[in-house]
């Protein structure tokens, strides 16, 4: 029999879609919210099981946290730190940790971490709490939130590693890779993997060593003794990230990422890039000379907005149009660093790189 309670949740329930149902041609994007409608529809009326409903229940919920979170930090540029839970302070890597940390801070920059102990509590101590995201993971162990963002409003605890890792990847302008486990190698790997495919960035990715330490260094020659000598990947795609044990490189390969470029979309077929000045006719010549092999037809040309980017908050920024093969990613990485060098002779410099 249905409780009192329940029937005044469904009561509640059924107003609110008749109320939305009414706003929605008002929306901005209604068509959007409309898909997502009706895909629960129509899960509604097919055969999933109870367990299948609970996990799209709970990731919408960890989704939601993420989105109503982050919206009011839309347009401060973010770090993400991935490294070992195990790491005590007195290790080098916990210090060089939280030194990284604190340097990109003062560039203007806010950190994300797991939220836990280790390499995540150093990046926090380093960030300080008014610049700490904490995306933690409810785990029976190992993952308690770090001292310094627990009770902060800037902490989630999601159910799911699979949406945590997307807000960790969706909201970061730039990955740091300290040293880690299990865990971390995954981390990592994911971000090679859909830096290559595609589906993330491009954004500066930096694997971060002690002085003098091997860690990231030891991984990058199995990289290329295992993977770009045998052909497994391109040997362009070691541009996708860069290994380091000096914390002024880190931060600079960060920095320098976004002094021209800013980001990119995709318009149709066409790869909009998204720069902070202007580059001149004989650079974009330059471009397409040096870059040819990754466009599929025509040529990288100066641009403004396109009409499908009427709603586009960069809508003032110039831009590069081209028709990219969107397979040589690590090629791609090495165009925006040249675009990056083209503007490092500007006397137009960027008071606020950081900002979006």
């Amino acid at each position: 029999m249905t409780s009192s309670a329940s029937f005044d949740t469904f009561e509640s329930l059924q107003a609110d879609i008749t109320e939305l149902i009414d706003r929605l041609p008002t929306l901005k994007n209604r068509q959007l919210i409309h898909n997502a409608l009706a895909t629960i529809v129509r899960l509604a009326d097919s055969d999933i099981e109870r367990l299948d409903w609970k996990i799209l229940s709970a990731a919408l919920a960890d989704m939601e946290r993420g989105f109503k979170l982050f919206y009011d930090y839309r347009h401060v540029r973010k770090v993400t730190i991935f490294g070992s839970a195990r790491l005590s302070p007195a290790s080098p890597e916990y210090q060089i940790a939280a030194e990284f940390a604190r340097a990109v801070t003062k560039l203007g920059f806010m950190v994300m971490t797991g939220g836990g102990g280790g390499i995540m509590q150093a990046g926090q101590e380093g960030a300080g709490r008014e610049n700490s995201f904490g995306l933690n993971i409810q785990l029976p162990f190992e993952q308690q939130a770090n001292p310094v963002i627990e009770g902060d409003p800037k902490l989630i605890h999601f159910k799911y590693f699979f949406t945590r890792k997307l807000f960790l990847l969706k909201e970061s302008d730039a990955i740091a890779l300290f040293p880690g486990g299990f865990g971390t190698q995954d981390e990592a790997f994911e971000c090679m993997t859909l830096s290559q495919t595609g589906k993330f960035g491009p954004v500066p990715v930096v694997l971060i060593d002690h002085p003098g330490g091997d860690y990231w260094q030891a991984w990058s020659e199995y990289i290329n003794q295992h993977l770009v000598k045998t052909g497994l990947v391109s040997p362009e795609d070691p541009n996708l990230y860069t290994v380091t044990d000096n914390l002024e490189v880190a931060c600079n390969a960060i920095t320098n990422f976004y002094q021209v470029y800013h980001s990119c979309r995709y318009v149709s077929d066409k790869l909009v890039i998204r720069l902070t000045q202007e580059l001149s006719d004989d650079e974009v010549e330059q471009l397409n000379t040096q870059f040819s092999s990754i466009i599929v037809k025509g040529k990288i040309e100066k641009s403004q907005s396109l009409p499908q980017e009427n709603q586009d908050e960069t809508i003032g920024l110039p831009r590069l149009v081209l028709y990219f093969n969107q397979r040589d990613l690590g090629r791609l990485y090495q165009m925006i660093a040249v675009i990056n060098q083209m503007g490092s002779s500007s006397t137009k410099q960027q008071v606020h790189p950081e900002k979006k």
